[in-house]
This record gives structure tokens, C-alpha cells and sequence, in this order.
């Protein structure tokens, strides 16, 4: 696991924009967080790092949208598993249709997707302490399985 401070909005998405380095067809991203915390604001920096068409907005109502490529990489798809009421539900979804060819990132999916890959990156979002004005938010980053290992997620964050 790695930790992260991230003081600002812009540095949430420059943060996205390198994970999107790091990023290809089949990977799957867990985001977790308090409502507010930037899982979306992640997200819209690791579209705009896969050059996906935009905007990446919120899937709260659509569960899942699927973003193709404009630079012929691969499409993202972005998935709102907050009113999933489990891992029943998200099947329904049909995910499994285009693992193998997109990146998956499903906001809300601590403990309802872990099933969807073996590998998978699990990015954990606090907000900061201290009030409201601060935007400081406390990034966590797990790599399950051998995709992610230490060495892969601890260059990610030197380049911060």
C-alpha cells in the first residue's frame, strides 16, 4: 500500500493523468471514498490521461458509461456502484463484456467488486480534517495481484 497527500482538485486529476500512464485494456479500479472525496475528479483526470471523449461526469443515474478512445487507446468505462445493493446487481451490469478490452473504474466498488478481477488497483480517497476549506485529501493505493506490485505504485507517486 501506498499513501498519498493530495492537496488540491488540480492535483487529484494530475494524479489521474499518471495513473492513466500506468493504465491498459483489461485493468480494473476500485475507488472508495467519503461522498465529495474526488473519486470523480480522479476519474476525469485518468480520462483525459487515456484521451477518452468526454466529459466524464458522474454515473450515479446510468450506473456505466462507456467512454471510447479518441488516440486509438483503450475505451474507459466509468461505473457508479453506489446503489448497487451487491455483487448480484453489478453482474446485471454486464461488466464482464468488455473487461478484457477496457479500463474499468468503478467509483463505490470497495467491497461489492473485488470479484471482477484478480489484478486490480484499490484507490481509497479520505477527505482532509480540519474543516471544510481544506482540500487535502488522503489517497490510498493498493495493488492486488501481480499487476500492481510496491515498485509500480511507489513510482507513481515519486512523480507527483
Amino acid at each position: 500500500m501506498i499513501e498519498i497527500d493530495v492537496p488540491a482538485a488540480d492535483d487529484m486529476t494530475q494524479l489521474g493523468h499518471r495513473l492513466a500512464d500506468e493504465l491498459a485494456a483489461g485493468d480494473v479500479v476500485l475507488l472508495g471514498g467519503d461522498l465529495g472525496a474526488g473519486k470523480t475528479t480522479l476519474a476525469q483526470g485518468v480520462g483525459d490521461g487515456l484521451g477518452v471523449r468526454g466529459p466524464i461526469t458522474s454515473p450515479t443515474f446510468v450506473l456505466a458509461r462507456v467512454h471510447p478512445s479518441l488516440v486509438e487507446g483503450p475505451p474507459m468505462v466509468h461505473v457508479d456502484a453506489y446503489r448497487l445493493g451487491g455483487w448480484d446487481e453489478l453482474e446485471d451490469i454486464d461488466l464482464e463484456a468488455t473487461l478484457d478490452e477496457a479500463v474499468t473504474l468503478i467509483e463505490w466498488g470497495e467491497g461489492v467488486a473485488e470479484g471482477l478481477a484478480g489484478d486490480r488497483l484499490e484507490v481509497h480517497i479520505d477527505r482532509g480534517r480540519g474543516g471544510d476549506d481544506n482540500e487535502t485529501r488522503h489517497v490510498r493505493l493498493t495493488g492486488v495481484g501481480p499487476r500492481w506490485d510496491e515498485l509500480r505504485l511507489r513510482q507513481l507517486v515519486l512523480t507527483s
